[in-house]
């Protein structure tokens, strides 16, 4: 356990969280999810983590010991892209679960990643070790493993901080009024359909970039850019427009059980965290996605 204090110095106002993440190696997130359990004080005294901050604020942070890893490690194919020894670019295939959750509690990515790499990051808990962000089961494509807790750290903030660049591609159904553009609609939980994410007025800051690539018959094939990475965000933004994605089971109501989702991590630039050298990773489209490209351009 680590005890962290901070005297406020502010020369405007600022939130309680952005203002940790700031000035320590704490990400945004993770300072959010410490506040909720009692972990960080304001002058001695619980608060959330929007309050605003004064001058001559004291801040009390209990960091807790990472959690050991306790999942039994399996033999799965595990693609890498890029790998030293502080992090791993993986390139995960559709239908794969990144780590452990109801229902799917062997088989997942982090399994794979327990067999594959000894040295994993405690940041994420027990059942996501090593994972800095992560990718819905259906989604392909790049995800950013750190193997310390120290490099964790710093790939959380530069996503925080918009420092990652995530590129995706997706077909989407429709033709799109116009050919780019930017997408800023707040997203949280459905109100009513608890399993699904939706734009609503009180939701979380959301900010996705797009660029029509290619325009067919009755779909389009889309660039999409990353600002902000709340659940299921592309997959939301776009049904919001009306252009939901091809063989999305839960936010396109055409979708029929035997398509597979349109949707595919292609891009990731960042600066390494401890080289300092930039690093850009790129990942083919998977064999399904090119069939049903090919597919629509003949039709």
């Amino acid at each position: 356990m680590e005890l962290i204090t901070l005297k406020v110095e502010i020369k405007s106002l600022d939130r309680l969280d952005k203002y940790i993440a700031d000035n320590t190696d704490l990400s945004r997130s993770m300072v959010q999810k410490l506040a909720k359990e009692g972990q960080v004080l304001l002058n001695n005294k619980v608060v959330k983590p929007s309050t605003t901050l004064k001058n001559g604020d004291l801040i009390t942070i209990t960091r807790p010991e990472p959690q050991k890893i306790e999942l039994i490690p399996e033999n799965l194919p595990i693609e890498v892209l890029y790998e030293d020894k502080y992090l791993l670019v993986i390139n995960k295939p559709q239908g794969m679960v990144v780590h452990p959750s109801k229902g799917h509690d062997s088989g997942t990515l982090v399994h794979g990643l327990l067999q594959y790499c000894t040295d994993l990051s405690g940041i994420g808990g027990e059942i996501r070790p090593g994972i800095v962000h992560r990718l819905d089961k259906d989604t392909s494509g790049l995800l950013l493993v750190a193997k310390n807790d120290e490099t964790h750290k710093k790939l959380s903030k530069a996503i925080e901080k918009h420092e990652v660049e995530r590129v995706y591609v997706a077909l989407v159904t429709g033709k799109l009024d116009v050919k780019e553009g930017t997408i800023n609609a707040p997203i949280a939980r459905h109100p009513v359909k608890r399993v699904c994410m939706a734009v609503v007025p009180n939701g979380r800051e959301a900010i996705t970039h797009f660029k029509v690539l290619k325009t067919f018959a009755q779909t389009s094939f889309v660039r999409l850019k990353l600002e902000t990475g709340r659940t299921h965000q592309i997959r939301v933004h776009l049904a919001y427009l009306g252009h939901p994605v091809v063989g999305d089971i839960i936010y396109n109501p055409k979708t029929t059980p035997d398509e597979s989702l349109m949707l595919h991590a292609a891009y990731l630039r960042f600066v390494h965290p401890v080289l300092g050298k930039e690093i850009k990773v790129i990942s083919k489209l998977p064999d399904s996605f090119r069939a049903t490209l090919q597919e629509v351009f003949n039709s």
